[in-house]
């Protein structure tokens, strides 16, 4: 079958390899229907941060269909659609038995530590799939697991009834946010992205505004009303800075993005202002209630993607999405197209 394997950093290779062999006790084969490329992805790439295996199939943001299912599997059937649930934790260190998987010790990742979804078929634990809506379209199910992602973040972030929220960076968690707080906020809802076309894509599909990420452009387009709530998707060091100054005493940053370098912050302006700094990393128990949610919004999802391509386009694909050329949100892999 074909296959995208990360080797090294800035080593990925389109290949054709053994399809995965049948699944064992308490394992699952699937027909890979849609992935989706995550930052994270392309930090890994770049960086070999995560790499603890080469090579290895990369991709975990992914959907399929169940072709085989091992023994003691219950739940899962053969053509069931189903959503990869990214986390492979270790069950019994104090955070995962205190139900914070997210932040287990030995986290790791679908794609890392084993095999991913950038392939025509896969094989993984039966416990780390969700059985999905059938009717729902792959390209909207393999956004299930940024979808629970940007849940977490925006739960995190508690924003108060009729606040106005602020959303630097448009990227999939961060214009995934503003689709939700487009669902279920009350209060004025600004995003703000140096690629404005992105921007743009976000603004039209959530209602949101276009702010200028200054104070000046911020205050204006707020009011006088007070920033309580403001949340970081681009991991960038500046733009956290720039938003640490911009929350109102009293007010929430929520940190999900995945950046580089260190920040400078002086902690007196925190404490005199009462600024809390929230780390969000990736979910709970936020995947089921994402893939529920599937039916309700698959048709604004399937908007915000940027493009759809097969595996032989991901390679090109990497370059494009670290150079910053995109309009959409996700670009979609088709392991096999239509």
């Amino acid at each position: 079958m074909k296959a995208v394997r990360l080797y090294a950093a800035g080593d990925l290779r389109v290949e054709d390899i053994a399809p995965p062999p049948a699944p064992r006790a308490g394992e699952v084969r699937l027909t890979v229907t849609a992935a989706g490329i995550c930052g994270s992805d392309l930090h890994n790439f770049r960086t070999g941060a995560w790499i603890s295996r080469s090579p290895s199939v990369a991709g975990h943001e992914f959907a399929g269909r169940v072709t085989a299912v091992g023994e003691g599997v219950d739940g899962l059937a053969l053509g069931d659609a189903v959503v990869a649930d990214s986390r492979v934790t270790c069950g019994v260190c104090a955070a995962c038995r205190s139900g914070r998987p997210n932040v287990c010790e030995k986290l790791g990742f679908v794609g890392e530590v084993c095999d991913g979804g950038f392939a025509e078929e896969a094989v993984l634990p039966a416990s780390l799939l969700i059985k999905a809506p059938d009717d729902v379209d792959a390209a909207a199910l393999a956004m299930a697991e940024p979808l629970a992602v940007a849940l977490h973040a925006v739960r995190r972030l508690a924003v108060p009834a009729g606040s106005p929220v602020l959303i630097a960076g448009c990227g999939p968690i961060g214009g995934l946010a503003a689709l939700l707080l487009s669902e279920r906020h009350d209060g004025p809802l600004f995003v703000a992205d140096r690629n404005a076309d992105r921007a743009g894509r976000v603004a039209e599909v959530t209602g949101a505004r276009i702010v200028e990420l200054t104070a000046e452009a911020v205050a204006g387009a707020l009011g006088g009303a007070p920033l309580l709530a403001a949340l970081d998707a681009t991991g960038h060091p500046g733009v956290i800075g720039t938003l640490v100054d911009l929350v109102a005493p009293g007010g929430i940053l929520a940190l999900v993005g995945i950046g580089h370098g260190s920040l400078a912050v002086d902690p007196v302006r925190l404490v005199e202002r009462e600024i809390t700094l929230a780390g969000c990393h990736a979910f709970t128990d936020e995947l089921p209630q994402a893939v529920a949610l599937m039916p309700a919004l698959q048709h604004r999802l399937l908007a915000l993607v940027d493009e759809a391509i097969d595996l032989d386009g991901v390679p090109a694909a990497y370059e494009r999405l670290l150079a910053g050329r995109s309009v959409g949100l996700k670009t979609i892999i088709q392991p096999r197209p239509a």
